[in-house]
């Protein structure tokens, strides 16, 4: 069986369309028809080879929504026609090896879940059955952004009577505001694209601000905690900045290799913390289940974070979107 695929060939992209040959099922693989895939920044550290290039040419993308066609052996998690989210994030179930699709020339690599194809092969571990009243569109972003940002507000139990700062205003960023309104707490979002910091205000109903406004505002040492999404250094530190000596600064974006951050140890003295959050201290049959369930009792509009849906074949049309700040969140359709 063959699967239509976007593949990564070449630093920089951009993504090519081949026909790869779908492997074997082996012990704890999985076989989805991916309905919706969403695009994370993530996927562009993966194109500019921040995350290295031995693994090219390869297979990225790693949150959707899909249909199981077929189990591999010591599978029980899920069964044929389930629908389900796949994620990069690990959950219960076996955890497979790494898959190797076959095109005309050569191997095409993929991890655990990758999802920038018609069919897929992912891990059991990777994989959590979903009711099927969750419109799929909506459903692909339980697999990252919502349990990665929103899994922040959760993970560090803020509460509605606190004050929380959002530097960088993408899927993560919007995500963590999503959950922050729904829990009431006053929030304040930053970013430099002015069409973002209306749609914070227009969307969800938070007060807004440029980067460059943070000391004329008075935002230094003023949050209870401040997560930064946006992987700009500046941004990093007036996160830290921003919030009390009893608050809480938490990291989720990424600098280019080698770029660092500065910030004045006087303050962890104080008492301030600064902490790192990617996603990874979220566990995906919990999240996803507690997110679903916020979602069905309209507690978490999801659908407020999708900019565009784009076909299959406008993947780098959405790719370079997502480079240059169009989009909160763009989703594939498969």
């Amino acid at each position: 069986m063959k699967t239509k695929a976007a593949v990564l060939r070449n630093v920089g992209g951009p993504l090519i369309f081949e026909e790869l040959e779908i492997p074997k099922l082996g012990k704890g693989q999985v076989l989805v028809k991916i309905l919706f895939s969403g695009l994370c920044r993530s996927n562009i550290n993966e194109i500019k080879g921040r995350k290295g290039a031995d693994f090219i040419p390869h297979l990225t993308g790693h949150e959707a929504s899909a249909v199981v066609m077929e189990i591999g052996e010591g599978v029980t998690k899920v069964q044929v026609d389930d629908y389900v989210v796949c994620s990069w994030i690990k959950g219960n179930g076996l955890e497979a090896p790494s898959v190797r699709y076959q095109s005309d020339k050569d191997v095409v690599n993929a991890g655990a879940c990758s999802t920038f194809t018609e069919y897929a092969v992912i891990s059991e571990n990777r994989l959590i059955k979903i009711p099927k009243k969750i419109y799929s569109v909506y459903a692909s972003l339980l697999g990252c952004a919502i349990p990665t940002g929103s899994g922040i507000v959760d993970h560090y139990s803020m509460k509605g009577n606190q004050k929380l700062a959002v530097f960088g205003i993408g899927g993560v960023g919007a995500s963590a505001l999503l959950r922050a309104v729904s829990l009431g707490m006053d929030c304040v979002a930053f970013d430099v694209v002015p069409w973002k910091l209306q749609w914070a205000t227009k969307e969800l109903g938070v007060k807004t601000a440029h980067p460059d406004g943070f000391f004329e505002n008075n935002y230094k040492n003023f949050f209870d905690f401040s997560i930064e999404c946006s992987g700009n250094k500046s941004a990093m530190e007036y996160s830290f900045m921003s919030v009390k000596t009893s608050g809480t600064a938490i990291i989720a974006g990424n600098l280019k290799p080698g770029e660092t951050i500065s910030i004045d140890p006087w303050q962890l003295m104080l008492g301030k913390t600064i902490d790192a959050s990617g996603g990874w201290d979220s566990f995906l049959d919990d999240d996803v289940p507690f997110y679903v369930s916020l979602y069905l009792n309209d507690l978490l509009p999801i659908g407020k974070l999708i900019t565009k849906v784009y076909s299959f074949y406008q993947i780098n049309e959405s790719i370079r979107d997502l480079e240059e700040g169009k989009l909160i969140r763009g989703i594939v359709k498969i």
